[in-house]
């Protein structure tokens, strides 16, 4: 049987179908990342990233290869959990949710920290994820809602102000600057002025406990159980540490954390202490030096942040 000759006009049907076909994926690829340009994130990271079609989502990561690490006399290699990210997901309103973890040394908590705030971002959290590592590593959440160029570059920030620190201390440092007095001599009187209360004294140190209300499987609980702020001062009045825990609401944090380190406060962990207490508490434990009045007021300033103590 003889082919049947097809019209002239099919193959031009076949080039229009297949201009069809991609239009309709780049349109489809378009509207399920949202207003994310991933070729932008990818260019103000630095860093290439991935995309999960499942969950929408784009992410960069970047291991931490500099500072040689070892956990428990064992050498730790980026795979096993030490690798920074910052993942990107269409929001509305033209916005993206940025949310991502930080690999940090001891030394470069703090400065970046202070270079998130600058860049907009939030920090959520604080904590450690192993025991018996050297040097110590700790592990920074940040969070953020805006541009996904705007993400980018400040997430860019804080990977630069790490790259910074090393570049200047290849080692990671093993205290803060100032030495503490081994003597303790605290003036009690001026930081209960400063703190509007009363506190403890003894063997030279000074202490305030605050506490917040709460319920705990419908009983009230406050300060004696363990929902509270406090602040311990050691060392002289000019040569003073102060250290503590903050107790905050979620809306509190932000502030809180920001007023800490705008005065010169160190954040070294922000985690929960229980679970379905209301109302539901998060807890911040700092370190400083210097001054006892300036840290007091340092103090004091943050908690004018705070529901409970207004200014």
């Amino acid at each position: 049987m003889p082919f049947l000759a097809l019209p002239s006009f099919v193959p031009s049907l076949r080039l229009l179908a297949l201009a069809i076909a991609v239009l309709l994926f780049v349109t489809t690829a378009n509207a399920a990342s949202g207003n994310m340009d991933t070729a932008e994130i990818e260019r103000l990271t630095g860093l290439k990233g991935t995309y999960s079609k499942e969950e929408n989502v784009f992410k960069v990561s970047k291991p931490r290869t500099d500072v040689k690490i070892q956990v428990d006399k064992w050498p730790m290699l980026p795979f096993m959990g030490l690798g920074s990210w910052a993942a990107f997901a269409p929001a509305q309103n033209g916005q993206v949710v940025m949310m991502g973890d930080t690999v940090l040394f001891e030394d470069e908590v703090n400065p970046v920290i202070s270079a998130a705030f600058e860049a907009g971002l939030e920090v959520t959290g604080l904590h450690n994820h192993f025991f018996f590592d050297e040097p110590k590593v700790y592990f920074m959440h940040i969070g953020g809602i805006g541009s996904s160029a705007k993400l980018a570059a400040s997430v860019k920030k804080i990977y630069d102000k790490v790259a910074e620190i090393r570049a200047a201390h290849p080692v990671p440092s093993s205290q803060f600057p100032r030495t503490i007095p081994q003597e303790n001599k605290i003036s009690p009187q001026p930081l209960e002025q400063i703190l509007g209360m009363k506190g403890s004294s003894k063997d030279g140190m000074f202490k305030v406990v605050i506490g917040r209300p709460a319920t705990m499987h419908g009983v009230p609980v406050e300060k004696e159980m363990g929902i509270n702020t406090w602040a311990a001062f050691a060392g002289t009045d000019s040569e003073a540490v102060v250290d503590g825990d903050f107790a905050m609401l979620a809306d509190e944090m932000q502030t809180v954390l920001r007023t800490m380190r705008a005065g010169g406060i160190n954040i070294v962990a922000i985690h929960q202490h229980m679970t379905h207490e209301k109302s539901h508490y998060l807890f911040m434990h700092y370190w400083g030096k210097g001054d006892a009045k300036d840290l007091a007021k340092t103090i004091r300033s943050a908690l004018n942040k705070q529901a409970d103590y207004p200014e």
